[in-house]
Order: structure tokens, then C-alpha cells, then sequence
């Protein structure tokens, strides 16, 4: 690549000059290349150990003037090639116009403006962020992507150096984390190590120190414990492997691979060792942090924060903190945790100005909102700054609350998007609506429904006074008063200012007639709700009366949601339940419905409108309990690791009995997915709630271990799991709520668990104050960094059961090992995964559906399918191989949609592995039967049926490929509209329109399944007959497998000493055989033959054989594979030639001949010479008559049977022994694993990331 000149001083020091002329040099470094020894090997340890400029290219080209002793790179290479092109390229193009100046200086100065030049003309074509990323940082990209063997698509994020522990001895060099990929290099006199692992293998990723390894990073996988330590910033290193590791396992959770934030602002100053992923990735932490701090939207974007003071007019103080600003919210946070939070949403601010400076109050900036609220921050650094950015912010705010449908904002909350969904949604989904969908399901608009203006527990409950309720009314009241109290001096709404005092009232309870209003400002539901209107409304009315698995499965459930709350027995609760449920799997199908979730549901419709609890379910599922309710409730297990982790940490003694009970797996569940409603009291879980909507899950965590401390002492007497259930389940239907004014409920699990002795009743608002005494010191920043380790375990646990479970659904009779299939199928995951990452990523995602069956999820095309083959196959063809896997793909899938999964892969894979001979030769044989002919093909052989005379065939015109598999005699056997109902589904539709509205008969069905079952179960007599065109593809095929085989030549020979034999028989065997209803060959050509098709497309895509010097490949005959069509697979096959169309009829006479006849002849002349002269053009042609018979063109009447193949092979032992031989695919899987990493240290090696 060329270089921005810069000066070098000692131009010879570790460098051999190669080539020279009186302006340029070129260099090579000591130790690369040929030669070297021990000045090569220190050389080599020192660039890797020192981040010396030269760590990257081992190739340079200097200028130089004669008379100075300053030199200046202009370029450098990663390999000889690559250099070479550019030394050319300044010989020809530089060094004439350079001896023309006279001035030294002005030859230099014309140089580094012409290198210069070159270098802006090569940044035009690149992506924005080839201009962002600093030069240093392209040259560690290019080392890693050469040393590694990384296609241009794999982007490092950064590199460290480092030490990694191999033994006990630790080996310094490099380690680059990539997108992907982990990787690290070490070079240490003559000793080199080179490690990948991929993001998605990680099993484990911590800091620890211990005192074998001081302060390091402990990263696992399946297979091995790797351990990097001596980094000079730890923190960093590590912060950036866990953001590179969850973004991993978020692709193996929902196929969400890594998208590159376009619109991040570049730096004014680009950072000298800083990649724009880096920075991407960096902004992306601190989003998350700053939206999970103060619940806000999941597209709001941090733009910038500083410190400052707010004054708090309630304690008169002014409180340190930070204020955060992005494009829709100001907010606040106190340096110490609990003293005082703050959000404005700009939406709110009226006014924003600057107020005079003074000693006490430096820099002030006041701001005001609609609801008369003021709100006074100070000591600023750049308040000029800050107050020209929020009222760029401020302009593009609508200054009013729109009163239409939707409205949109610049930067982050925007309508589109929404509306956007929906459409897909509608497209999506069109297909599934009934055409008379259930008179159920006719809902009303939301407008109408009595439920969109309140919560239900208003409509159920009445209006009961305060004083009829006595002391719980009294309680009640007084609890109202503190919270208008609280509102009085903290204000009220958005932008009340949050303390320590907010979460004393909370843990007392909130009133009843304010919970709904709380819970939606605690969750950050406000915001989105109040910057989406009309879009629940619009929502339902697109979802009303469409039909999906969600709403089959909502339907189920809609009555088993609090069926004893009086809310849920009559048809008005169940309708908005249905309504909200519903118009929430529409806008998020990926999670769609899941059990739980109705529960959940049905609370927070007591306490608010259909669209509160809208939003409020989205708070839950998209922001507060991350994937918990997505087909596999990863989010929810991963909680359930931590709740163990913090068992071990909190209650030693408890936590190992539990473990053996197995209860907390039992138990974590049921009290998370639901928030303890469907275990508890419900007047009691809804504190929990209350208390969760403010703090989070760290609640929850509390609540569950401060109930098991409760219940020590009986857990750890229990005997097995259901005791320790009944102890639990127990306990939890007694605890109650004195202080609720709500009618009691009936609470249905406690009728499962009551016992003779009546158990002591536990007050919620005591096990609360127990939970915060013993269990505060939870963080919320611990928890997300225990979440991080738990996710890792628990995706990685259910990939394993995936693979369990594929391995377990392939049958028995395949051969392989338990060991081998799953070695297999992490090859094939791997390559999936691979396309995801360097292919057409997002269309390799969209084949991925986590909801799908684990052997489905994984799947690949026919190009990923080829290399897996190339690697895998006991069958090197040479170059022939990449033909070969292409009909193996095509006989493979079943269902044509161009993908194969691990099943069809194994199936594959297993017929060339395992069984005899006989079952070796049957799989070759079928791979050159029309099922493994392409769609081109087929579709030429289609176009050419309608010149074959009417009575050439019995059978339907649209006769099926399964056909072609039938015995010709089995066909004739089967009744006419048998026989055209054995077709794919397409035909048996095209015929279903055909007839009309007839009833389909069943039994006509059940009987064609019965007959596709029984020819399943293939012997060697119902395969059908070879025309010569396909014997002569197959007899390429073998010459072409037999020239990388230790026995070349004896195999050679015996090859074409059957294939001599099999001709022969095959024209014996014609003169035995006559075609019912054939012409006479001697009519007119002409009117038979169609012009020749067009070459197939697999022909282009098949490479040229007859190489220069490759006498095996020009004894395939045909050079360019696949071009003689195949016979058309809708004429049946025959015994003796029956029901076989003329592949010579397919073809004009001059390209039969220059294609055809000299390639099934050349196979046949091997059986009297070697080798090495296969390719004379004199050979003596066996089986000659032949030839006069057919015009040079391919027989149709030759035909030849599996049988005969199988007999006249058995007669060549070399063939037996090649054919019977075993091969190891374990060697194949570990070499294919190098070659998927393979690195060539060659110097004429170019990596694919050059630009030259």
C-alpha cells in the first residue's frame, strides 16, 4: 500500500536492499523470506515484541536523492507481488519525469506530492471509515488479516499487547480482537504461537488475578482455557472483549449480526490509534448505560455530558453530579448514587437561560418546563457550548403536543419507524388470515372500548370511600397525603426530581388511585407513550381479527389470566387483554406471545388504559426484563444464574442443599417470568411490583433470597424437591398485605398447599424491609456484569442442547458416531456462521429463525456446501470436486428451496464414508442420475419434449423427477392418474385448480405416501438405467478421483479395461431391447432434433479440466464439464432402453461431435495405454462400432444397469480395495479446521484485504 512519505534516518539497519535506482529503493526485512538465521530470528522477535512501524510489511520502497542521507517510505507490502506492482509503477511512470528537474529538493517535494496525490485518488473509492481509521491501525488490520488468513470482511476493533500463558511460560506478543474473532501472535526466537477463537465459542470470559497469573483475562471455549495477562490498560481490554462477546451471543440468540452505526459524528481530531468500530462501540456502551439509568426510548442516543451542581430547593443544596444531554432528554445524575436523579424532556422545556455568574452560583444555566417547574444547574465548564446545543435540540422539538396520529422528530424518537413495522408486519402476516376468521374475534375499535380511559380495578371496584374501609381506609389516606407531599416538594410528573425519600415511599406502598401513574414515569413507558400517539390505536385496528401462532396461543390463554379476579370473569377485561396482547405480538414478532406474559399483562390493566398497559408491557420486554419472553426465555434463565450465584455468595449453607434438590431451577422461573403474581397473594405482589418498576430486577433478586433465608431451616431438612416446594409454596400464599383496601382475592395456588397446622402469615412490607437490610449491597452494575457471565453460560448451554438434540434426530443406521456427528455439526454451524460474518451476512441471518426446530435453524447454500465437501469427502476429484459437490447438493435437497440441512448434510456425507462397496458405488451412481442435473438442465430437456414424436411415451407429459427413480416396469404397472399424482406439490396443486372443486380422496393420497415410502427403500434393481451420455460423466468422475491415489496407473488401467467391458455390454445389450412406438433411427433427423440449448449454467460455473500438463484431466475427454445436457428427467428410465429419450436429439450434430464422441472414446482408449498417453489424439477407439452406428453423436438406445456397473468392477480387485478402503473423517474434520484458518508465510503471499 502506499504511505503518506516520512522520514527515515537509518535507512540499512535491519533492512536488505533487493533493488535500487537513483530515486527509489527497495527493501526487504532481515528474516523474512529465504535465509535469515539468527540476525532473521532476533529481527523477527523484535517486531513483534515492539510496535515498530515495520511489525506489518516486510517489503518498503524508500525515496532517495544521491547527495542526501534522508530517506522517506512511500510504500509498503505485505508480499513480493504487492510490492513489485508498485516498484513498476514508479519505473514507469516516475523516473523519466524525475530526471528532468536539476533541484534535489524539488525531486523529493514532486515525489511526496505525487504519493500524496495517489493516496487521495485510493481514499475516494474507499468506505467513510477507511478515511477515519488512522494509517498505523490499516497496517495492524492488513498484519492481522495476512497472519491470520482473514478475508477483507473480518474488521479489527483493536490490538494490545500482551502476554499469554502458555504452560507456565508467558509468550509476549499481539492479540487483535475483531469483529468475530479473537486472535494473537507471539514470535519469540524462532518460536511462533498463533491462536483464533471465534466470539461465538467463548464459554467463558473473566478478570481475575490469582497467584500463578498475576491480574489477567481468563477466556474459555469448549475445548480449551486461555489466559492473557501484562496489559497496560486491563480495564479497557477487557470492557472491549465483553461489549465483542455479548455482541456474539446476541447473533446466536436472534441471528442479529453486527451493523456498523453510520450516523455516529466523527471525531474533530481522529484519535492516533483509535478505529472507528472502536468508537462505535464505545458510543453503543455508553447509550446503554445512559438509556438503563434513566428507562429511557431504546433509540435515544447520548450526545454529551459534563459535570455540574443542581440545586435542590427541597434540602436547599447544591448536589455534584453529571448532566447527560441527547436530542430529546436533559438529565441529571448525583455522584452519590441515591441522593438525587432528574429527567426533563425537552418536549417540557419552555424556557433555557443563562443567568449571571457570580462566586457562589459560577456559570449558571436555568431551565423551565410547562408544569412551572425551574430547575437550576451551575458550575458549567462550557455553558456556551451546552446552551447552543440544547437549543439546536429545542428547534427540532415540535413546541406543542401534536394532536394528530403521528408526528416525527429529527434525531431519535421517530414515527416512521413504527409505522414502517407495521406495514412489514401486515405484509407478513397477510397470508395466515382465515378467509372467515372467528366471529370471536370481531373486537371493537379501542375508541369504543370502556377500558381505554382507566384501569379496570376502578370499573370492578366502585366507588368505595376511604372512611367505610376503617383503619386500612385511614392508611390508605395517609399514604395519599405523603405522596401529595412528595409531589408538592419534588414535583410531579417527568420531571420530579427522584431521591432517596421517593424510594421510602415506594417501599411503604403505593396508593392505589396513583399506582398506574407511577408505575408508567418509574418505567419510562410516559415517554414512549406520550411521543407515540395514535400509534396503540393504529395498532389494533391492524391486528384485529389476523390470525398468527401468537394469537392461536393468546386465545388459549386469555381465560387462564387471574381467572379469579372479578376483572377477568366477563367478556369486557378479557377483550382488552386480548386487544393489548395481541397488538404487542404484532409489533414485536420476534417474541410474538409467551407464556407469562398474560399474567403480567392482566395486572397492569387493573391499574391503567389499554394503551398504558401497552407501553408498560413494552417497558418490560424490550427494556427491563431483556429477553425474557422470547422462545427460549433466555433472559429469565440467565436471571436464574445469577439468582444461584448470589445464593452461593449470600447463603452458603443453603445453596448446596438446593443444588441437590434441584428447586432453585424449579422455583426461578415461575417467581421471575411473572414478578411472584402467579405464586404470590395478588395485593401482595403487586408491592413487588411497585418496588420493581423503580429499582429494577434487583428487587426481585432480593425478594426471592430473602424468602429462602426465611425458610432456611426447613429447606435444609427437606428430603427431595417437592417437599421443598410445598415449604416454599406455603410460605408464599401466606404472605399477605394488611394495608390493601381492595376486596380479598382467592388466591388458587394456595388451595394446592394448605396443610393441617394453619402456617404463620408474613407482612410483604416486612419481608421487603428483611430483603433491603440483608440484600441491599446489590448493584445494578453488578448485576448487568453478572448478567454478561450468565448469558454467555446459558446460550452456550442451550447450543449445546441444540446440538444434543440434532445429533439425536439423526437415525441410527448412518454410521457415524455420536463423537463424529457432533464434530460435524459444529464444522457445519461454523460455516453457517461464517457467510453470517464475511458472506451476504443479513441474508445467511434471515435463513436463521430461532423459533424454527434446532435441525432447521442451521442451513447452508450450495457454495457454502462445496467447500464443506472439497474438505470433507473421502472423493478428491481434483478440480473435478467442485462439479461433483454441486449434484451432490442437488440430489441432497429434497424440498429445492437451495439450502440443506445438518440431516441432509450427514446423509450425504455418511453413503460415501460408510457401508460396502455396493452402497460406495450406489451413492456415486445416483450423483450422475438426472435428480443431480441442475434446473437449467431440466428446463432445457423441457423445451426440447415437444419435438419427440407423441408416441415416444405413455406416461404423463408431467411425469414427476420421482419417476425417474421408478423401474420402468414398476411405472407401467401403476394406474395412469397414479402414476401423475405421484408429482411435487406444485403439479398436484396445478392439477387440484385443473379440477375444480372436486373432494380430494384421501385414500388416493394415502396410498401414493405408502408407494413414495416403498421406494424410499431402494434395492440395486430399482435404480434406473445409465444412458451412455451419463456413463461417460461417470467415468470422468473416476479418472478423475483415482489421479491424486497412491495406485495412479493400476487404477487407470483397471478403470478403462470396465469401461471398455461396460460399452461393449451395453451395445450387446441393445440389440436385445426394442422401443415400443420408436421410429425407425433412419427417418430424417432434422424433424427430431431441436436446435441445440443453450450451455447450462452449471457448465459455466464448472472448471476447465484439460489444464497444461494434465494428462488425467484431458482424460476426462470433455474439457468443459457438464456441457452435454443430461437426458430429460421427464421421460421415464428403461429396462433395456425403455422410456429414454435421446440425449443425441437434444444436440446439433457438429457440437455432438466435437463434444461428445471424442470424450466417451478417449475414456474407453485408457484400457491399452498408459497414462501419459491418454491424450494422443491417435488412441485406438474400442468399441468403434459405436460410433459408425450413432453418427458421432451420443447413443440413445445404449444403456447400461447398476448391476452390470457392480459385476464389472467386482472383476478389478485395485477398484475393490479403493472402493472398500476406510478413511478417518475425525483427520478430515482437524484438517479442514486448519485449512478454515490457513496462513501461508510465503512472501508471495497477498492477502485479499490489499489495495494496492
Amino acid at each position: 500500500m502506499w504511505l503518506g512519505p516520512e522520514e527515515v534516518l537509518v535507512a540499512n539497519a535491519l533492512w536488505v536492499t533487493e533493488r535500487a535506482n537513483p530515486f527509489f529503493v527497495l527493501q526487504r526485512r532481515r528474516g523474512h523470506g529465504k535465509g535469515g538465521g539468527l540476525t532473521g530470528l532476533l529481527v523477527g522477535t523484535l517486531d513483534v515484541v515492539l510496535d515498530s512501524s515495520a511489525r506489518v510489511a516486510p517489503y518498503r520502497i524508500l525515496h532517495q536523492t544521491q547527495d542526501s542521507q534522508v530517506y522517506w517510505t512511500v510504500a509498503c507490502g505485505s508480499s513480493r507481488k504487492e510490492i513489485t506492482k508498485h516498484w513498476e509503477w514508479l519505473e514507469s511512470n516516475l523516473l523519466q519525469t524525475l530526471s528532468i528537474f536539476d533541484n534535489e529538493e524539488d525531486i523529493t517535494t514532486f515525489v511526496k506530492g505525487k504519493i500524496h496525490g495517489i493516496i487521495a485518488e485510493e481514499n475516494k473509492n474507499l468506505q467513510p471509515q477507511g478515511d477515519e481509521d488512522p494509517g498505523k491501525f490499516k497496517e495492524a488490520e492488513l498484519k492481522m488479516r495476512k497472519q491470520f488468513g482473514m478475508p477483507e470482511g473480518e474488521k479489527l476493533v483493536n490490538y494490545y499487547s500482551c502476554s499469554y500463558w502458555k504452560g507456565r511460560v508467558p509468550r509476549q506478543g499481539w492479540l487483535y480482537l475483531s469483529v468475530n474473532h479473537l486472535c494473537f501472535y507471539s514470535f519469540l526466537l524462532g518460536k511462533e504461537v498463533s491462536l483464533v477463537v471465534q466470539w461465538v465459542d467463548v464459554t467463558r470470559l473473566e478478570k481475575n488475578a490469582t497467584l500463578l497469573f498475576p491480574e489477567s483475562i481468563r477466556v474459555d471455549t469448549r475445548d480449551q482455557e486461555l489466559f492473557f495477562s501484562m496489559f497496560l490498560n486491563i480495564g479497557e481490554t477487557f470492557k472491549l472483549m465483553e461489549q465483542l462477546a455479548n455482541l456474539a451471543m446476541r447473533q446466536l440468540l436472534d441471528s442479529e449480526g453486527f451493523l456498523e452505526d453510520k450516523a455516529l459524528p466523527r471525531p474533530s481530531r481522529p484519535h492516533r490509534n483509535i478505529s472507528a468500530l472502536k468508537r462505535d462501540l464505545d458510543a453503543r456502551a455508553k447509550n446503554e448505560c445512559y438509556r438503563a439509568t434513566f428507562r429511557l426510548p431504546k433509540d435515544e442516543r447520548l450526545d454529551g455530558h459534563t459535570s455540574c451542581t443542581l440545586w435542590t430547593p427541597f434540602n436547599k443544596l447544591h448536589i455534584p453530579g453529571q448532566m447527560f444531554i441527547s436530542s430529546n432528554y436533559i438529565c441529571f445524575a448525583s455522584k452519590e448514587e441515591d441522593t438525587c436523579h432528574l429527567i426533563i424532556p425537552l418536549r417540557e422545556v419552555t424556557i433555557v437561560e443563562k443567568a449571571d455568574s457570580s462566586s457562589v452560583l459560577p456559570s449558571p444555566l436555568s431551565i423551565s418546563t410547562k408544569s412551572k417547574m425551574t430547575f437550576l444547574f451551575a458550575n458549567l465548564k462550557d455553558r456556551d457550548f451546552l446552551v447552543q446545543k440544547i437549543s439546536d435540540f429545542l428547534q427540532k422539538t415540535p413546541s406543542k403536543q401534536p394532536s394528530g396520529s403521528s408526528w416525527s422528530r429529527k434525531a431519535s424518537t421517530t414515527d416512521p419507524a413504527p409505522e414502517a413495522l407495521l406495514a412489514a408486519q401486515e405484509v407478513l402476516e397477510e397470508p395466515t388470515i382465515p378467509s372467515s376468521p372467528p366471529s370471536s374475534r370481531q373486537i371493537s375499535p379501542v375508541q369504543e372500548a370502556p377500558t381505554a380511559s382507566q384501569g379496570l380495578l376502578k370499573l370492578f371496584q366502585g366507588n368505595v370511600s376511604m372512611e367505610d374501609l376503617g383503619t386500612k381506609g385511614a392508611k390508605e389516606k395517609m399514604k395519599q397525603e405523603l405522596w401529595n407531599i412528595h409531589f408538592f416538594e419534588y414535583g410531579r410528573g417527568m420531571c420530579m426530581y427522584r431521591t432517596a425519600r421517593t424510594r421510602e415511599l415506594v417501599l411503604k406502598g403505593i396508593p392505589e388511585s396513583l399506582r398506574g401513574e407511577l408505575w408508567l414515569l418509574f418505567s419510562g413507558a410516559w415517554n414512549e407513550m406520550v411521543t407515540h400517539p395514535g400509534y396503540y390505536t393504529e395498532l389494533v385496528e391492524k391486528s384485529t381479527g389476523r390470525y398468527s401462532l401468537a394469537t392461536e396461543e393468546i386465545e388459549r390463554d386469555l381465560h387462564r389470566s387471574m381467572p379469579e379476579h372479578p376483572a377477568f370473569q366477563n367478556e369486557l377485561g378479557i377483550a382488552a387483554l386480548r386487544r393489548v396482547l395481541t397488538a404487542y405480538a404484532f409489533r414485536n414478532p420476534t417474541i410474538g406471545y409467551c407464556q407469562a406474559m398474560n399474567i403480567v399483562t392482566s395486572v397492569l390493566l387493573l391499574y391503567g388504559s389499554e394503551e398504558e398497559a401497552f407501553w408498560l408491557l413494552v417497558a418490560l420486554c424490550e427494556r427491563m426484563l431483556p429477553d425474557y419472553y422470547n422462545t427460549r426465555v433466555v433472559g429469565a434463565l440467565v436471571d436464574q444464574g445469577i439468582f444461584e450465584e448470589l445464593t452461593r455468595d449470600f447463603l452458603p449453607q443453603l445453596s448446596e442443599k438446593m443444588q441437590e434438590l434441584g428447586v432453585i431451577s424449579s422455583i426461578s422461573l415461575s417467581w421471575f417470568l411473572t414478578l411472584f403474581l402467579s405464586v404470590m397473594p395478588f395485593e401482595s405482589a403487586v408491592v413487588i411490583v411497585d418496588c420493581f418498576f423503580y429499582e429494577g430486577i434487583k428487587v426481585v433478586l432480593q425478594v426471592a433470597l430473602a424468602i429462602l433465608d426465611a425458610n432456611m431451616e426447613q429447606l435444609l431438612g427437606c428430603s427431595d424437591e417437592g417437599e421443598a416446594m410445598t415449604v416454599l409454596g406455603r410460605y408464599l400464599d401466606n404472605v399477605v398485605n394488611r394495608h390493601s383496601v381492595s376486596p380479598p382475592i382467592p388466591h388458587l395456588h394456595a388451595l394446592l398447599t394448605s396443610g393441617d397446622t394453619p402456617p404463620t402469615e408474613v407482612d410483604i412490607f416486612d419481608l421487603l424491609k428483611v430483603s433491603y437490610e440483608k440484600f441491599s449491597s446489590l448493584r445494578a452494575e453488578d448485576i448487568e456484569q453478572m448478567r454478561f457471565k450468565q448469558r454467555l453460560k446459558v446460550i452456550q448451554s442451550l447450543e449445546d442442547t441444540a446440538k444434543r438434540s440434532v445429533v439425536r434426530a439423526i437415525p441410527g443406521d448412518i454410521g457415524f458416531s455420536i463423537e463424529e456427528l457432533e464434530e460435524l455439526y459444529m464444522v457445519f454451524k461454523a460455516k453457517h456462521l461464517a457467510n453470517q460474518y464475511w458472506g451476504n451476512g443479513r441474508a445467511a441471518a434471515g435463513r436463521r429463525d430461532p423459533s424454527l426446530p434446532y435441525l432447521e435453524q442451521y442451513r447452508i447454500d450450495a457454495s457454502q456446501f462445496r467447500d464443506l465437501f472439497a474438505s470433507l469427502t473421502p472423493w478428491a476429484c481434483g478440480s473435478h470436486t467442485p462439479v461433483l459437490a454441486g449434484r451432490m447438493f442437488r440430489l441432497l435437497d429434497d424440498n429445492r428451496d437451495a439450502l440443506i440441512n445438518f440431516k441432509e448434510f450427514v446423509t450425504g456425507m455418511s453413503s460415501m464414508y460408510h457401508g460396502d462397496m455396493t452402497e460406495k458405488l450406489k451413492a456415486l451412481y445416483k450423483l450422475h442420475l438426472p435428480p443431480a442435473l441442475s434446473s437449467e438442465e431440466a428446463e432445457a430437456a423441457l423445451e426440447a419434449t415437444h419435438f419427440f414424436p407423441e408416441d415416444t411415451s405413455e406416461a404423463s407429459p408431467l411425469a414427476s423427477d420421482l419417476d425417474l427413480f421408478l423401474p420402468w416396469e414398476a411405472q407401467e404397472a401403476l394406474p395412469q392418474e397414479e402414476r401423475e399424482g405421484t408429482g411435487y406439490e406444485d403439479i398436484r396443486e396445478k392439477k387440484g385448480e385443473e379440477k375444480g372443486t372436486s373432494p380430494p380422496d384421501y385414500r388416493h393420497y394415502l396410498r401414493l405416501w405408502a408407494k413414495e415410502k416403498e421406494v424410499q427403500k431402494e434395492t440395486i434393481k430399482d435404480l434406473p438405467k445409465m444412458n451412455q451420455e451419463q456413463f461417460i460423466e461417470l467415468c470422468k468422475t473416476l479418472y478423475n478421483m483415482f489421479s491424486e491415489d497412491s495406485q495412479e496407473q493400476e487404477l487407470y488401467h483397471a478403470i478403462a479395461t470396465v469401461a471398455s467391458l461396460l460399452l461393449r455390454i451395453g451395445e450387446v445389450g441393445k440389440r436385445f431391447s426394442v422401443r415400443p412406438g420408436r421410429k425407425p433411427r433412419d427417418e430424417d433427423p432434422e424433424e427430431q432434433e431441436p436446435p441445440a440449448p443453450d450451455t447450462p449454467q452449471d457448465s459455466a460455473r464448472e472448471p476447465q479440466l484439460a489444464a497444461a500438463g494434465d494428462p488425467q484431466a484431458k482424460a476426462g475427454g470433455d474439457t468443459q464439464l457438464g456441457k452435454v445436457p443430461q437426458e430429460s428427467p421427464l421421460l421415464g428410465e428403461g429396462g433395456g432402453g425403455e422410456g429414454q429419450g435421446s440425449p443425441g436429439q437434444l444436440l446439433s450434430d457438429d457440437e455432438t461431435k466435437d463434444d461428445v464422441s471424442m470424450s466417451s472414446y478417449s475414456v474407453v482408449s485408457a484400457g491399452s495405454l498408459p497414462c501419459e498417453d491418454l491424450a494422443d489424439e491417435d488412441a485406438v477407439l474400442v468399441g468403434g462400432e459405436a460410433a459408425a452406428q450413432g453418427g458421432g453423436s451420443v447413443d440413445a438406445d445404449w444403456c447400461i444397469s447398476f448391476e452390470q456397473i457392480l459385476a464389472s468392477i467386482l472383476t478389478e480387485s485395485v477398484l475393490v480395495n479403493f472402493f472398500e478402503k476406510k478413511v478417518d473423517i475425525g483427520l478430515k474434520i482437524k484438517d479442514h479446521k486448519k485449512v478454515e484458518r490457513q496462513f501461508s508465510t510465503s512472501s508471495d503471499h497477498e492477502p485479499s484485504g490489499n489495495s494496492g
